[in-house]
């Protein structure tokens, strides 16, 4: 068998994106929309809990656990790693994030934290503009840079020098959405000791 038929097989093992995980996206779409529905504030409450600590801890353990890990990995290790992890987390970032902002928006709502005055309505503000960052940056600086990465390393031959280029600028967005996690955390802990 040639190298160039090794590198193809190699590559066909590593799972492609399934669109079978839409499933479950919709279904944690529509535990949602049933929370906002519900009279009760305790599933509204649990799912933008629930989600956020999801979403802040997966975000802060791939930037500082997973991250110096994976450079320390041999290359062929590295790809594989991220061929498979790729795939499941271009769903679930996504999911914990826009279920996380949607929840807490309804949730600020109904509890009247939109309603507020200055000085307290700053705390809401600063919630509101972190997670806009987190978003955007999530949406249209992360995740392109993701899928760049996942298609190039699923080539035959991946271009190794394109790839390095494309973590270094991940690794600082990723840097900045540790920064950015740490804070909400901390505007959260405000909400919740009462403002």
């Amino acid at each position: 068998m040639s190298v160039t038929a090794n590198a193809a097989a190699s590559v066909d093992e590593f799972p492609g994106i399934n669109p079978w995980n839409l499933i479950w996206v919709a279904l944690s779409v529509l535990c949602l929309a049933v929370a906002i529905n519900t009279p009760s504030l305790w599933p509204l409450t649990f799912i933008h809990i629930f989600a956020g600590v999801l979403w802040t801890g997966i975000d802060l353990f791939m930037g500082f656990v997973m991250g110096p890990i994976m450079r320390q990995v041999p290359p062929p290790a590295r790809r594989a790693i991220a061929c498979r992890l790729m795939p499941k987390m271009l769903f679930l970032m996504l999911t914990l994030a826009a279920i996380t902002g949607t929840a807490g928006w309804y949730l600020a709502g109904r509890v009247g934290f939109l309603a507020l005055s200055w000085p307290q309505f700053a705390w809401v503000a600063g919630a509101l503009v972190i997670i806009t960052i987190l978003t955007i940056q999530g949406l249209g600086v992360l995740l392109p840079i993701n899928l760049k990465v996942y298609f190039e390393l699923r080539k035959p031959h991946p271009d190794g020098a394109r790839i390095a280029k494309l973590m270094r600028f991940y690794v600082y967005g990723v840097g900045f959405q540790g920064v950015l996690q740490i804070a909400i955390i901390v505007i959260m802990a405000r909400f919740g000791s009462g403002l």
